[in-house]
């Protein structure tokens, strides 16, 4: 398989983790306490027109990556530098979505060619309001909860034990089962925010008997400068969805695991 199109497989399951988990991390209010400095990402109550994220998913030996995400939300619009090991180097692919497509080609080529594919963006103006103020009450699927503070941050740890787990293309099962059936796992859910609620990490720890996932979205910075440009035409070449659907489904990302309902983990566990 080309080592570009294997970058752009790669970036797309990035984007839609990195997505997916980013739209429901959710924080609370903690008033800033006296004699500290500044909080550097406090919001003051307003949604950020952008942010700077760093992700990182790690399934051990099979997966493993970090990404630089910039996110403007007044436009609409996300760029990431995606990093991974390949054999005995770390490969790089540099991504962006915009209008409804995902474009990606080598970080290492400042002018080189894209790929591109249809892809739908989400309203990102709602996952600025998450990133705010939301709402820890809305957290109610769990077994275990504590929490700490530390300066300006406030810690929520979330776990529950015996729950219905997925893997990101499927169920994570094994693949000679006729009618696959979910797994039964653990989850682990850590939410750190600052001194007024805004979000500055969040960590998803998913485990089964002989899987493990961890995904890591943290804020670096909001409201910086960020322009997101289109790429230009001439340097576009466009990939069905259905090579797309094949080139994910060759990489392994069965491994990443993910909790089958997780705004709802309440009725997700199994019996």
């Amino acid at each position: 398989m080309p080592v570009k199109t294997r970058f752009m497989a790669l970036a797309l399951v990035v984007v839609a983790i990195a997505l997916t988990v980013a739209g429901v991390v959710i924080a609370v209010t903690d008033s800033n306490p006296g004699g500290l400095a500044k909080d550097p990402l406090a919001l003051n109550g307003y949604p950020p027109s952008s942010a700077n994220l760093l992700v990182t998913v790690s399934t051990g030996a099979p997966f493993s990556l970090n990404a630089n995400v910039a996110v403007n939300f007044k436009s609409n619009r996300i760029d990431a530098v995606v990093r991974f090991p390949l054999v005995v180097v770390t490969a790089a692919v540099e991504l962006r979505l915009i209008h409804n497509h995902i474009f990606a080609r080598s970080a290492d080529a400042s002018s080189g060619p894209w790929l591109a594919a249809a892809l739908k963006t989400p309203a990102l103006f709602g996952l600025a309001l998450e990133m705010t103020k939301p709402d820890i009450y809305l957290i109610t699927g769990f077994d275990h909860k504590t929490v700490s503070k530390s300066g300006h941050s406030t810690t929520y740890d979330f776990y529950r034990d015996r729950i219905a787990v997925s893997s990101f293309g499927g169920t994570a099962t094994s693949s000679s089962m006729a009618t696959p059936l979910p797994v039964v796992g653990s989850v682990r859910w850590i939410i750190t925010v600052g001194s007024q609620g805004e979000v500055s990490q969040s960590t998803l720890t998913v485990k089964t008997k002989k899987s493990e996932m961890t995904l890591s979205v943290t804020a670096l910075s909001y409201n910086r400068p960020t322009h997101i440009a289109v790429p230009p035409a001439t340097s576009v070449k466009p990939i069905a969805n259905s090579v797309l659907e094949k080139l994910l489904s060759s990489l392994g990302v069965n491994s990443i695991l993910v909790p089958r309902d997780f705004t709802s983990l309440a009725q997700a566990s199994l019996s």
